[in-house]
C-alpha cells in the first residue's frame, strides 16, 4: 500500500547506468527534476521515532486504520443483526467498495490541490460524524438505508485520506527517512488491521453493533485531534500553469508521470498482474482451512492474527534490508518469497504450516509494497504526488476484484492446491522478469 534511497535509489530516477539524474519529460508538460540522491542516509538525520510531528501523525494514521477496521466488522453486523441476510451484508460491503474505487480517480486531483492539513482533518472529522450518526438513529430503531449511504460516504472520504497522507510523509521525515517511516506505518495499519475487527467484536458481543459504530466514530474525532498538532511543511509551488487548465488534464497527468518513467511504468503493470493474482488470499486460506481441512472459526481466526504479525514484522525490517540489498533485489526477493510461499499454502496440511507459510506472504508483501510506495514518494515531484498515487492504486487494483473472484472459484471447482499453485508459480515468474525490466536499475546498495 521510503527511505530516502538508503539503497541508491537514485538510479531510479537517472541514466540507466544510475551515474547521473534524468530530467522527465512527460508527453505533454513537464513533471520535474529531482535532485540527485546520495543513496546514503545523511549523518544527523533523525528517525522517524524521534521527529515530535511524524510521531503524532503516526498516531492519528493508526487511529484512522484502526477505525476502519472497526468499520469492516462493525456495520455488516448491524446489518445482520436487523435483517438476518448475508447477501444484504455483500451488497453493503460491495458498495462501500465500490465508492471507494470511483473516489480513487478523484481522489489524485483533490489532494493536490488543497491544503493536506484541511484536507487530513476534514476528512477524519466528516467520518466521525456520519459514523456518529448511526447510533444515534439507531436509538430508533433499525435504519438500513443510513448504513447504504454512511458506509459507500465513509469509504470515499478515506480513500482522499489515505492519498493526502502519502502525500504528506516525504515533508514530515525527509527523503533519507522514508522507507522507515511508511515501515512504521504500514507496520502499525497492519496491527491496527488486526485489533480493530477484534476490539469491534468485543465491543459488539458486549453492547451491540450500534455501540461499536459509535466507538469508531470517537476514533476519527481523535486523530483530527492530533492532526490539528501536527506542523505540515508548506508544499512546493507548482510551477506548471498549464497543467490545471481542466479536469481532465489533471486526471492523465497522474497516468502521464507513471508511463513516462520507466521504474514506474514497470512496477505498475508488475504489481496489477500480482494484485490480481493474490487479492483473494484471505478467502483462499480461510476456505482451506475450514472445507479442505475442517477447523473452526477459532483456527482460522488464529491462522490470520498469525499472518498480520507477519506483516508487521515485514514492515519493520523493510528500511534495513532495502538499505542493505537496495530497492531492485529487495523489491524482487520479495516477490519471489511471497510467490513461494501461496504456492505452498494449497498443499499445507498442517495448521502451523499454513499459519507459517501465511506470514511468509504478508511479510514479503509488507516489504514489497512499503519499497514500491517509498520509491513513489522519492521520484514523483510533490506538486503531482497525489495524482501519481491515485492513479497508481487504481491501475494497480482495477482488475483485483476480478482476480480474487477467478481465485476462490477455480479453488472450489478444482481444489486450493493446485489453484494455490499455479498463482503462487506466476507470482515467482514476475518476479524472475523483474530483472529484465527498468526494476533492475532501481539502486543498488547504500
Amino acid at each position: 500500500m521510503p527511505d530516502e534511497g538508503a539503497d541508491g535509489e537514485g538510479a531510479c530516477d537517472g541514466a540507466a547506468d544510475g551515474t547521473g539524474p534524468m530530467t522527465y519529460e512527460a508527453p505533454e508538460e513537464r513533471a520535474g527534476r529531482r535532485p540527485p540522491d546520495t543513496g546514503r542516509i545523511r549523518p544527523g538525520a533523525r528517525p522517524p521515532g524521534r521527529r515530535r510531528d511524524f510521531g503524532i501523525f503516526w498516531a492519528a494514521q493508526t487511529l484512522s486504520v484502526l477505525g476502519d477496521s472497526f468499520a469492516l466488522i462493525a456495520l455488516p453486523l448491524l446489518v445482520l443483526e436487523a435483517t438476518g441476510s448475508v447477501a444484504r451484508m455483500g451488497l453493503l460491503t460491495a458498495a462501500g467498495g465500490a465508492a471507494s474505487v470511483v473516489a480513487a480517480v478523484f481522489a489524485g486531483v483533490v489532494v493536490d490541490r488543497v491544503d493536506p492539513r484541511r484536507l487530513l482533518i476534514g476528512c477524519d472529522l466528516v467520518r466521525m460524524v456520519l459514523y456518529g450518526l448511526v447510533p444515534l438513529v439507531w436509538l430508533s430503531g433499525p435504519q438500513i438505508p443510513l448504513l447504504y449511504a454512511v458506509l459507500p460516504l465513509c469509504e470515499a472520504v478515506g480513500m482522499l485520506f489515505a492519498v493526502g497522507y502519502v502525500t504528506v510523509v516525504r515533508g514530515l521525515v525527509g527523503p533519507e527517512r522514508l522507507t522507515e517511516a511508511n515501515g512504521r506505518l504500514n507496520a502499525t495499519a497492519a496491527a491496527a488491521g488486526v485489533l480493530g475487527p477484534l476490539c469491534a467484536g468485543v465491543v459488539a458481543a458486549w453492547s451491540g453493533p450500534a455501540a461499536a459504530v459509535g466507538v469508531n466514530a470517537a476514533s476519527f474525532g481523535v486523530s483530527a485531534a492530533c492532526l490539528a498538532l501536527v506542523r505540515f511543511r508548506a508544499r512546493p509551488a507548482d510551477d506548471r500553469p498549464g497543467e490545471r487548465a481542466g479536469l481532465w488534464r489533471d486526471l492523465r497527468a497522474g497516468i502521464a508521470f507513471l508511463y513516462g518513467h520507466p521504474v514506474l511504468r514497470a512496477l505498475t503493470a508488475a504489481l496489477s498482474l500480482f494484485s490480481f493474482l493474490t487479492l483473494g488470499l484471505n478467502d483462499l486460506v480461510v476456505y482451506h482451512l475450514k472445507h479442505d481441512l475442517g477447523h473452526d472459526d477459532g483456527t482460522v481466526g488464529a491462522v490470520l492474527a498469525v499472518g498480520a504479525l507477519g506483516a508487521v514484522t515485514g514492515a519493520l525490517l523493510v528500511a534495513r534490508v532495502r538499505r542493505r540489498l537496495g530497492f531492485g533485489p529487495t523489491w524482487t526477493g520479495a516477490v519471489a518469497v511471497s510467490g513461494l510461499a501461496l504456492a505452498g499454502l494449497g498443499g499445507a496440511r498442517d495448521v502451523p504450516v499454513v499459519a507459517a507459510l501465511s506470514a511468509a506472504f504478508l511479510a514479503a508483501v509488507a516489504v514489497a509494497g512499503t519499497c514500491s510506495m517509498s520509491l513513489r514518494q522519492e521520484v514523483t515531484p510533490e506538486p503531482l504526488l497525489g495524482r501519481v498515487t491515485a492513479a497508481f492504486w487504481t491501475l494497480q487494483y482495477a482488475a483485483a476484484p476480478a482476480g480474487a473472484a477467478l481465485l476462490t472459484w477455480a479453488a472450489e471447482r478444482h481444489g486450493t492446491a493446485p489453484v494455490a499453485l499455479a498463482a503462487g508459480a506466476c507470482c515467482v515468474l514476475i518476479a524472475l522478469a523483474a530483472p529484465a525490466t527498468p526494476i533492475r536499475t532501481a539502486g543498488g546498495r547504500a
